[in-house]
Parts: structure tokens; C-alpha cells; sequence
């Protein structure tokens, strides 16, 4: 009751100081953007007619699977566009809820009425929330459309695909005379087109053509002559080389492929696209020129990969073991149905342009998959190996089979009339056995460079050892890096063309690649590839910085400022900590993840640190201590327990103590906090030695102590200030004690000056007659067995006499049994 009055006069408060509408109240709170509704109502209105357009579209492009993915990029777009239009609303609406939770439920009947301001702001708050839900559903429904139109399209394409493998067509009409006729007036008509272009390009454009096909060459000479020079030898076999090694043979056959291969790639691209900039080509012109370098280049790399595994020329750098004649035949039965396929594209292109007829198109595409099925039964029933008797083997039987089949099959595919099936299966036969095997070996050479010690002999390498510092043990992990970055790139690189080679269109991998980019989800978590790619950039970046701001901390403005050892150490850890723990926060900002997130994690590893981290945390927060009290560094001289020696490094976890016998002892933080610890160099190395000397009684003390204090003084590493000081300490059990009490400007030092006073002493006192008594010992009386005699005749009569005595007592017993007498026993004493 006490809360609802005072409210109420805070209204009454409001009221009387500045009077307002309770629309101008609604507005005025979190300023609700009327525009804003109006803005998004306007957007999803044309996100809306956009969409019918393409709907449209969708009925009049049905056949054409390539405006088909161009339509469902461009619906996708829309689709983010209006989900976007929905979101725009959510900070709005988490402010409405907010302010409708702090006015509350309206009174219900009984209950005193409230305010009109306050019942004039809740309405128009719930108006306006149901303004905004009615766009949000708007927008939820278009999203949902589009969606469907989605799945309309993948339908229909997957449609398209089986009609192009299963339609059958009929070969009488492709194969009458008539063909003959329509294939000479495309011919006419072709030559009709490029020549009206060539004679326009060449009165016109002449310069232009010329600055770009230079432009596009320099780009391909730069791209084949930069390979040449970074990857030497594994760019080309050498002859001189009589047996190279297999990962050579792998890397020389792979990136001879390659680089080649993308050189021409470049210069064809280049100078379509050059001429595409100075306007050099017409829409005709342009596709036929399209079709042609694509041609070219799959011809090219079909031709280079051929010669770089069968090497018909070099038969020590081949990877297939064929002999030399069958290798030749290889390379140009697989050239040639490289160029058959190829010529049948480039054909399919011009008849599609030119409007060819059907049948002309069906003769086109039927000639071309009976030459590639002859072509693989041609390869199949090579005999390339030879045996050891000198009678030629064919190839294993899986691959003779296979090719056999292949071959045969798309022969009676096209005698079938299922034309499209026939050649979509020779085109796969080719391009993507070509992009697989090229694929393959780049896969073997990536295993074959990571492999222990391969990579140091390759002529990278060499190189590398030779010019660098790299040790073996480097050059092995670069290795690993190298191998782990080939397979990055031949997954990049060949993937996309197996896929298109395959039906899709290059719209698909593009979507597929914004979906893997942006995120994908699984269940409620979304997983974004560039947002974790851009965290662990970010977090590497942070970190080498920190690194750098280290040594450039430490090397530059504490060296040069001459700050102390210990407090260089503890500095330069600190920063590092920290630095580390904030790029790991940015790294973490960056990929996307909430820490919000973060704090059931945290719950449950506080319960573990309350089970079984005590000991962690503990040291972890000793180490902190340990920085920031400092109550030893680096170099000082520290006693903790039964350990003595030199703090190395100090760390969160365990402090690097090394013993005066060079050993490293880990001693845990905690350990180094909760004990007592000695250190002999805390706040400079000034530090007291103790010598004991003792003398025999009856010797002058005066003169004992007057010597000893002369040469405390004499030596050159004892302080004037404060003096030497020579105490008489005890009367002993055996000696007069005496400390030889000395200061040291470095405690370090110890050991040598104690050793020298020690010798110095001895000398003297031998000089002066002076005796240094010994502790007495005790005399143990030793009981030593008696000596063997050394008289030999003594021995020998002792013996004699022994046998007699006992041979007259086995005579006295035996006459003793026949009288039969006991023997009597002796008396005991």
C-alpha cells in the first residue's frame, strides 16, 4: 500500500511539473519510432513485390538450371533482408515489456481506479506492441513464403537433372542425311558471326585487343616464370637425376600440373576479362569465346597431368611403372578424348546460341560418346607392362574391367538413345578423373613432405638448411606445416570443380559458402567457420603484439632505465599474463561467443576448484603474490627448507630454484608463502661469513686473535665498513674457539673467501708454532685369531702323534668289546 501511494504522487509530481498528453507520454518513453513501423512496413512491401517478380520468373525459366540458382540466390537475399525487418523491433519491444512490467497489471473491478496518465501509457504501449507483432508476422510470413518458393526450386532442378540423364531420344531423325545439310549451314552461320567480329575488332578495337592480350600474357609469364623461380627443381623433372626419389617424382608431377595449369588459366581469364573492360566483345562473341578457353584449359591440364605421371620421355621420373611405347599411347588417347569432350562443349555452346536444331545437337553429342567409349576400350586393352620373360601384361583387372565397362557402357547408353546419360558420363570420365587424380598425387606429396625428415631433403628444404638457421627438428614442423597447407589447398581448389563438374552451378557453392561463413546451426547452437577462423586471428595477432611489447618493455625502456633484474622479470610476466588473458578475450569477442554464456562453465568449474583445484588456484594465487610482494626475484640467493640456491624463474604456478649443484628444484608457490624462506640477497648482497678456528690450550689467545684479525683484514674482498671482527667464543672440549667474523660487499663470494682465510690460517699457524688440536679418539682393542704355526716338522710330529693316540684308542675299544666290557664314561667335573 505504502508503494502504490508513493508512486502515485511521483505521477502527481510529473504531472504538475510538466503537463503532457498521455499520447505525448507513450511517444516520449524510449522515443517509440512511429517511423520506424513505417520504415519496415515500406521495406517488407517491396521485399513483398520482389518476391511475386521472382515468382514470375520461377514459371518462365523452369528449364534453365542456371537462372534457376541466380533466382534462389537473389530469394535467400530476400529472405535475410526480411528477417532483418522482424529483428529491427527487438530492442523496441524488450523496452515496451520492460516499462509495461514496472506499470503492472491494470486495477481490476474493486480496486482503487488509477491515473489516466498511467492508463494512457499502458494503452498506447500494448497499441503500439501490436502494431510492431502484426510487421513481425508479416515479415515471419514472407520469410516463410520464400522458404517454400526455396524448396520449389530445388525440386524443380532435381527434376531438370533426371530428365537429362533419363530423357531418351530418337536416332533415326539424328542420323539422316539432313544432318549432313543442317551441320554445314551452322558452319556457315558460325563463320558468318566471327568473322563480322573479327572484322569489327580488328577496324576498332585493334589497340585494345592488343593491350589486353599483352596485359594477360605479362600476368601468365610473371605467374609461370615466379613459379619457376620459388619452387626450382620440383617444377620440372631433371634429366641428370638417374634415381629420384618418389615424394620428388609426386611433387614434380603435381606442381608441373599445377602451375602450368594456372598460368593459362590466368592468361585466357585475364584476356576475357580484359576484353570484356574495353568493351572488345559482343554477347555472342563473348560466350563462344568463354567456351573456348575453358576448352583449352581442360585440354591443357589434361595433356600436362597425362605427361607428368606416364613422363614418356624421362622413364625414371614416371609414377606409373608402364614402359615407354604405352605411356606415348596413354597421353594421346587421353588427349584425345580430352579434346572430343571438350569440342563437344564448345559445339553445344555455339547450337544453343544459334538455335541449332534438335537433331543436329543429338548427332553432335552421339558421335562424340561412341568416340570416348571406343577411346576407354581402346585403354583397356593396352598390354603397358612387361614381365620378366619379356611377354606384355595388360593392366590389373579391377581398372581393365572398369575401363571396359565404362566404355561399353556409354557406347550402348548412346545406341540407346539415352543421350544425356551417355554424355554426362564420358564428361565425368575425363574432367573429373582428371581433377581426382590430379587430386590424388597432391594428396600422396602433402603425406610424403610431412613424413619425419623429408622435407629437409627436398630442394626447399636444402635451401632453407642451407641459408637459414633452421635446425632438423624445424624443418620437420615446417614440414608438417606445408603438408597441412597443401591438403587446405587441394580441398579449396578441386572441390568446387568436382562439384561443378557434377551439375552444380556456381550459385550453389556460393551458398553454400556465405551458409558455412555466416554459421550453421545444429539444434540451438550456431557455429560460424570465419567468425572462429577471425577469433583465432585475432587472438594470434594479440598475441605476437604482446610478445613485442615485451621485448621492447623489457629491452628498451627498462634496460635502458638499468631497473632491476627481479623487477624487469616481474614486469615483463605481468605483462604478459595480461596481455595474453585480454587478447583471449577480444579472440573470444570476435568468434562470435557470448561470455554470458560463459557462466555455467564457470559455476562448474568452481565447484571443481572446491574438490579438486584447491592446490591449483592456490599456487596460482601465490604466484600473484609472489610478483607483486616480491619478496625474492630472479638471481637472488633464497634458502626454503631443505633447498639452497639461484631463483631462475618465477611463474603462477611454481618457482625455478637451481641448486649450487646446478640441479633445477620446482618448488610450488604455495610452499614458498605459507614457509619461512631465506633470502640471502633480498634487498642488496651485502652479507656476514662466519669462520671457526679453534687452538690447543695453553697458546696465547692474544697472539691467536691479533693473527686472526690481520688476516680478516688482508683479504681483498672483506669490507673496511663495517670492520672484520675475531670473537673468542668458547672454551671447548678440546680447543679454544674462535669466529672470524667478516663482511662482503656480494654474499656470492662466500665460499671463495672462506676458502682463502681457511689456507691463509693453516699457514700462518704453522709459521708461528701454533697447533690446532684434533678431537681424541678412542683405542679399540682388536682381537687378532692366533697365527698358523710355520714349523713344518712340528706340524708333521703333531699330526703322527695325533694318529697314534687315535689308533691305540680303536684298539683299546675293540679289545675291550670281546671281553665284553662297557667302556666306562669319564666322571663329570
Amino acid at each position: 500500500m505504502l508503494f502504490r501511494l508513493l508512486r502515485l504522487f511521483l505521477l502527481v509530481a510529473l504531472v504538475v511539473a510538466a503537463p503532457l498528453s498521455p499520447g505525448a507520454v507513450a511517444q516520449g518513453l524510449g522515443q517509440a519510432p512511429a517511423g520506424l513501423v513505417a520504415d519496415q512496413q515500406k521495406i517488407l512491401q517491396d521485399l513483398t513485390t520482389k518476391t511475386d517478380n521472382l515468382e514470375k520468373k520461377i514459371q518462365q525459366d523452369a528449364e534453365d538450371d542456371g537462372s534457376l540458382v541466380d533466382i534462389r540466390l537473389q530469394l535467400e537475399e530476400l529472405s535475410r533482408q526480411s528477417l532483418n525487418s522482424a529483428l529491427a523491433f527487438r530492442a523496441r519491444l524488450g523496452e515496451i515489456n520492460a516499462r509495461l512490467e514496472q506499470l503492472g497489471a491494470a486495477p481490476t473491478s474493486g480496486q482503487p481506479p488509477e491515473p489516466d496518465i498511467v492508463s494512457g501509457e499502458r494503452q498506447g504501449l500494448v497499441s503500439e506492441k501490436a502494431e510492431i507483432n502484426s510487421v513481425i508476422a508479416l515479415a515471419q510470413t514472407l520469410s516463410i513464403r520464400i522458404s517454400g518458393l526455396i524448396d520449389k526450386i530445388g525440386n524443380m532442378r532435381s527434376e531438370l537433372f533426371r530428365n537429362l540423364l533419363t530423357k531418351r531420344y530418337v536416332l533415326s531423325d539424328a542420323l539422316s542425311p539432313q544432318v549432313f545439310s543442317d551441320a554445314g549451314d551452322e558452319v556457315g552461320n558460325f563463320y558468318k558471326a566471327v568473322s563480322s567480329w573479327l572484322a569489327f575488332a580488328f577496324k576498332f578495337k585493334f589497340q585494345a585487343i592488343l593491350a589486353a592480350t599483352f596485359v594477360a600474357l605479362g600476368l601468365a609469364l610473371v605467374l609461370l616464370v615466379g613459379g619457376r623461380r620459388m619452387f626450382g627443381r620440383i617444377f620440372e623433372a631433371d634429366p641428370a637425376v638417374e634415381d629420384p626419389s618418389y615424394l620428388s617424382r609426386l611433387s614434380v608431377a603435381f606442381w608441373s600440373t599445377l602451375l602450368p595449369t594456372l598460368a593459362v588459366g590466368a592468361f585466357l581469364g585475364s584476356t576475357i576479362f580484359f576484353f570484356n573492360y574495353y568493351n572488345v566483345l559482343r554477347g555472342d562473341i563473348g560466350l563462344f569465346l568463354n567456351a573456348l578457353a575453358s576448352v583449352i584449359a581442360v585440354v591443357f591440364c589434361v595433356n600436362r597431368l597425362t605427361n607428368a605421371a606416364l613422363s614418356p620421355r624421362l622413364p625414371n621420373w614416371r609414377l606409373i611403372p608402364v614402359e615407354t611405347g604405352p605411356a606415348r599411347w596413354l597421353v594421346r588417347l587421353t588427349t584425345a578424348m580430352a579434346v572430343v569432350i571438350g569440342l563437344n562443349y564448345f559445339l553445344s555452346i555455339v547450337n544453343d546460341k544459334m538455335g541449332s536444331p534438335l537433331s543436329l545437337t543429338i548427332a553432335r553429342s552421339f558421335v562424340a560418346t561412341v568416340i570416348v567409349g571406343i577411346i576407354l576400350i581402346l585403354m583397356a586393352m593396352l598390354r603397358p607392362f612387361r614381365a620378366r620373360d619379356g611377354s606384355w601384361r595388360p593392366w590389373p583387372a579391377w581398372l581393365r574391367y572398369l575401363s571396359f565397362a565404362l566404355g561399353l557402357f556409354t557406347i550402348v547408353a548412346a545406341l540407346l538413345g539415352y543421350i544425356g546419360l551417355a554424355l554426362f558420363v564420358s564428361q565425368q570420365v575425363v574432367v573429373t578423373g582428371t581433377v581426382l587424380i590430379t587430386a590424388y598425387i597432391g594428396f600422396l606429396s602433402a603425406r610424403a613432405i610431412g613424413e619425419e625428415g623429408a622435407f629437409a631433403n627436398t630442394s626447399v628444404g636444402r635451401w632453407l638448411s642451407a641459408n637459414s638457421s633452421y635446425e632438423d627438428t624445424a624443418l620437420d614442423q615446417l614440414g608438417l606445416v606445408v603438408s597441412v597447407a597443401i591438403n587446405v589447398m587441394i580441398v579449396l581448389v578441386f572441390l568446387p570443380l568436382i562439384l561443378l563438374m557434377w551439375g552444380f552451378q556456381p550459385g550453389d557453392i556460393q551458398a553454400w559458402a556465405y551458409k558455412l561463413a555466416t554459421g550453421i546451426t545444429i539444434g540451438s547452437v550456431t557455429i560460424s567457420v570465419t567468425g572462429i577462423l577471425s577469433g583465432i586471428v585475432v587472438f594470434i595477432i594479440g598475441y605476437f603484439l604482446t610478445r613485442w611489447f615485451q621485448g621492447w618493455l623489457d629491452g628498451s625502456v627498462m634496460a635502458r632505465g638499468r631497473v632491476d633484474t627481479g623487477v624487469r622479470n616481474s614486469i615483463r610476466l605481468a605483462v604478459g599474463y595480461a596481455g595474453v588473458a585480454l587478447a583471449a578475450l577480444v579472440g573470444i569477442s570476435a568468434a562470435g561467443i557470448d561470455l554470458s554464456s560463459l557462466a555455467l562453465v564457470a559455476g562448474a568449474l568452481s565447484l571443481g576448484i572446491g574438490f579438486g583445484l584447491q592446490n591449483v588456484v592456490s599456487n596460482f594465487v601465490s604466484g600473484l603474490i609472489l610478483l607483486a610482494e616480491r619478496p625474492f626475484k630472479v638471481g637472488d640467493w633464497i634458502v626454503a627448507g631443505d633447498v639452497s640456491g639461484t631463483v631462475k624463474k618465477i611463474s603462477v604456478r611454481a618457482t625455478e630454484i637451481e641448486t649450487f649443484q646446478r640441479q633445477s628444484v620446482i618448488l610450488p608457490n604455495s610452499n614458498l608463502i605459507n614457509n619461512a624462506v631465506g633470502n640471502w640477497t633480498h634487498r642488496n648482497k651485502l652479507g656476514r661469513i662466519d669462520i671457526k678456528v679453534g687452538v690447543a690450550y695453553g697458546t696465547d689467545v692474544k697472539q691467536v686473535h691479533a693473527i686472526l684479525l690481520e688476516i680478516a683484514r688482508g683479504h681483498a674482498l672483506v669490507l673496511k665498513n663495517p670492520e672484520p671482527f675475531v670473537l673468542f667464543s668458547n672454551f671447548g672440549p678440546a680447543a679454544l674457539e674462535f669466529e672470524i667474523r667478516v663482511f662482503l660487499a656480494d654474499v656470492m663470494n662466500g665460499n671463495i673467501v672462506q676458502n682463502d682465510i681457511r689456507f691463509t690460517v693453516l699457514e700462518t699457524f704453522n709459521d708461528k708454532h701454533i697447533e690446532i688440536p684434533s678431537t681424541p679418539r678412542a683405542v679399540i682393542d682388536v682381537k687378532h685369531a692366533k697365527a698358523w704355526p710355520t714349523d713344518d716338522d712340528k706340524i708333521e710330529a703333531d699330526f703322527v702323534e695325533q694318529e697314534q693316540a687315535k689308533a691305540e684308542a680303536e684298539a683299546e675299544k675293540k679289545r675291550l668289546a670281546k671281553t665284553g666290557r662297557k667302556v666306562r664314561k669319564p666322571d663329570p667335573d
